[in-house]
């Protein structure tokens, strides 16, 4: 393999590791700890974990997930090592993307965003918005990524009251369609994007988010399925319309 291709095809392969290591762990303990198989809860050899084998104790084998994230992470790789964004570089693009990725695949998988997660974006959020913006324009941006997504999210919880008022029934769940979790991330990738440019983010988001939700509903209709006020994960769309922003 070309050297000057070989090191970054290593580097997504690492990445991924990582990534589906933490998308394993973090949902279910809060915490750093080995791996355990998901059919049958045995605790797997770093080695077993690491080069993808399977269980050894049920014989389960990694999940599509884990699979498609290491080529995805590859290719990604790629692109940012010969096409790396101008204003973050290759290595701080690198570290973004593997933050972003993590917090992608657990709200997909268990629509959370963790607090431990937040708390490290926090830290990258800042590292990578003074770097870009400056602290003003940094701190701006985060107050107002966190103001906007809070405005949407109590008014979602304004939306389920009143139409838990017209339905006599009693409100379970607020804000079911929109955590606080993807509060605090919009604040994280406000301090990233910076301000004026998290207005952008959130509104690419927003868009995004409204145009798969009408796929969703139109396929639900087609097949008789429809479920009103059907929830889907909203971080990954902030997490989309972070990446056009920051690497296109």
């Amino acid at each position: 393999m070309n050297l000057s291709i070989g090191f970054p095809v290593i580097l997504g392969w690492a990445a991924a590791l990582l990534v589906n290591y933490l998308s394993d762990v973090l949902p279910a303990t809060r915490k750093l700890t080995s791996p355990v198989c998901k059919q049958c809860s045995a605790k797997l050899a770093w080695t077993d974990y690491l080069l993808l084998k399977k269980c050894p104790s049920c014989g389960t084998g990694r999940g599509w997930r884990t699979w498609l994230t290491q080529l995805l992470s590859v290719a990604a790789t790629i692109y940012i090592w010969f096409s790396p964004p101008k204003a973050l570089g290759f290595w701080l693009g690198y570290l973004l993307l593997i933050y972003l990725a993590v917090v992608f695949i657990i709200d997909i998988e268990h629509r959370l965003v963790l607090h431990p997660v937040s708390y490290f974006g926090v830290a990258l959020g800042l590292l990578v918005g003074v770097q870009l913006h400056g602290i003003s324009a940094t701190l701006l941006g985060g107050a107002s990524g966190f103001a906007m997504m809070f405005s949407l999210y109590y008014l979602g919880i304004l939306f389920a009251r009143w139409m838990s008022k017209r339905r006599g029934e009693t409100v379970i769940e607020e804000g079911d369609a929109l955590g606080f979790g993807d509060v605090n991330l919009a604040g994280i990738l406000g301090l990233i994007l910076g301000w004026p440019l998290i207005s952008m983010g959130i509104l690419t988001a927003i868009l995004a988010g409204g145009l798969v939700s009408l796929v969703l509903i139109l396929g639900m209709l087609a097949l008789k399925r429809y479920e009103a006020f059907a929830a889907i994960p909203y971080a990954p769309f902030l997490i989309l319309g972070a990446i056009l922003l920051l690497y296109f």
